[in-house]
């Protein structure tokens, strides 16, 4: 794993970004830091963009920032609470009443609590796994319908290639475990000593869960690439001990405006449709995961027990 003070300059830029005219582009968790610069450049290329976000305000103020700095209205707000299932079927819904195509989904948002375990999620879920994994897996699979469709044609009378684009972390290299991973998530937070690997093990989840969705559905002109945007700084370390927030910020030292860079690579670029199932570091570059991401029976195994989860 490359060091992230040591990487290479950046040889893609946010102005590389096509002309996203026609597309229709989902994002999770766009009111701060990556998410919010992902939702700004794909409107000033024409995208027409739902920008999923859990606080109303918040968003709306985002939104309204965009516009203004874009003179662009085709951004729109959609409730979404990963960590609340029941909230995350109300978003697929109401996606679907407004839009027949869904051309990209890009599932942003994350939390991060460490050293010690964070809340519960609404159904009894430690919420890190809660937000990165199931609630994303549920979004996706519930709006796969829709993003098969686009990729058919079925709207537009021309086939095209769709994309889920999975943000996740380098920390899944840093801190898999040597034991491998557990794939049960679910009790009371107390019991889980995990720790600061806890933290982590989501983020190697959310590699095998877009390698799974690539196999399942590559046939079908979709592509599912997971990555790590670069170590930037964020709202993501808000919720993490002081010591280890300042420790992170140290090595962390790169701007939004360069973590952006991979997420849009990978959501826009005619590259990246050859890139089917692969994970992708800073700066939109190739880069083979741990050891446990790469691990295809164990994908299939996550993606089978998220499924039995979001039928209970």
């Amino acid at each position: 794993m490359a060091s992230t003070s040591k990487l290479p300059p950046p040889t893609k830029d946010s102005k590389d970004v096509p002309d996203l005219n026609g597309q229709i582009i989902l994002v999770t968790g766009g009111t701060a830091g990556i998410g919010k610069d992902t939702c700004r450049v794909l409107v000033e290329r024409n995208a027409k963009v739902y920008l999923a976000a859990r606080d109303k305000h918040k968003a709306t103020t985002v939104i309204d920032k965009i516009r203004k700095s874009t003179g662009k209205d085709a951004i729109y707000f959609l409730h979404l609470d990963l960590a609340d299932l029941d909230s995350v079927r109300k978003t697929a819904e109401e996606y679907r009443a407004q839009e027949k195509e869904l051309h990209v989904l890009i599932n942003n948002a994350g939390v991060l609590y460490a050293p010690a375990v964070g809340p519960l999620t609404q159904q009894g879920y430690d919420i890190q796994f809660g937000v990165h994994v199931l609630g994303h897996y549920l979004l996706t699979t519930l709006l796969m319908p829709t993003i098969l469709s686009t990729a058919h044609g079925d709207i537009s009378r021309k086939s095209t290639r769709v994309r889920v684009v999975w943000v996740s972390s380098d920390g899944h290299e840093i801190t898999a475990p040597k034991q491998g991973v557990n794939i049960v998530q679910k009790g009371d937070a107390s019991l889980l000593n995990w720790r600061v690997i806890l933290a982590w093990i989501p983020l190697i989840e959310v590699v095998l869960i877009s390698s799974e969705l690539a196999r399942k559905y590559g046939d079908a002109g979709l592509v599912s690439i997971s990555l790590h945007p670069g170590g930037v700084k964020s709202e993501l370390l808000r919720n993490i001990n002081s010591i280890i927030a300042w420790l992170v910020e140290k090595v962390r030292i790169y701007p939004i405006s360069l973590g952006v860079t991979t997420s849009l690579f990978a959501a826009t670029s005619a590259e990246a449709l050859g890139m089917n199932g692969e994970y992708l570091t800073a700066w939109a570059r190739r880069q083979v995961p741990s050891r446990h991401a790469q691990n295809q029976e164990l994908a299939a195994k996550l993606w089978a027990w998220c499924e039995e989860q979001v039928l209970m």
